[in-house]
């Protein structure tokens, strides 16, 4: 399935993806990306959510797929396609919560995802609500998204009790 959704957003990206001013889209591109890797991180030891693997690949190739195509082309789409008007922006993020809510629903019905820790569909539902914003706000104010960013990362960290463990050499003596 995994391979499936890559080759889905690899289509769409090429048919509605502005490319032609993709450098526009880069850094949000990349800072979509950086938030999986983040993700995998800080929670490598205690993943709220874990990606199962299409046939015998294994789940950094499984991730890898998503970080590198499937997060970069979303963004790509998500801001190409980015409308004016009040309603019109609702409605791009509604589309958006749902695109991303019923791919995962599909997942779980299937086993290409699993909970764990408290973590459910719910969760990363109201996390698809934040996530969307938070890719437009970058795309135009990048350090005021960091800023949020880090806020909205400590936020699941407390909230999900992930043990946050400082590398060794990071402790002094």
């Amino acid at each position: 399935m995994h391979f499936v959704i890559g080759f889905i957003i690899i289509g769409a990206a090429y048919r509605w993806g502005d490319w032609r001013n993709w450098k526009k889209y880069h850094s949000t591109m990349m800072y979509f990306a950086l938030g999986n890797l983040l993700y995998h991180y800080l929670c490598a030891n205690h993943l709220l959510w874990q990606l199962m693997p299409d046939f015998s690949l294994s789940h950094s190739i499984t991730e890898m797929i998503y970080t590198f195509i499937v997060f970069p082309a979303t963004a790509l789409l998500f801001l190409t396609n980015y409308p004016e008007g009040r309603m019109k922006v609702v409605f791009h993020y509604i589309q958006w919560v749902l695109i991303y809510g019923g791919t995962e629903y599909v997942l779980h019905m299937f086993g290409r995802i699993q909970y764990q820790y408290g973590w459910g569909f719910w969760w990363s539902l109201l996390f698809d609500c934040t996530m969307f914003p938070m890719l437009r706000l970058f795309s135009v104010k990048p350090l005021l998204a960091y800023l949020v960013s880090a806020v909205l990362t400590v936020f699941w960290v407390v909230l999900f009790k992930v043990p946050v463990n400082v590398p060794i050499e990071l402790r002094g003596s």
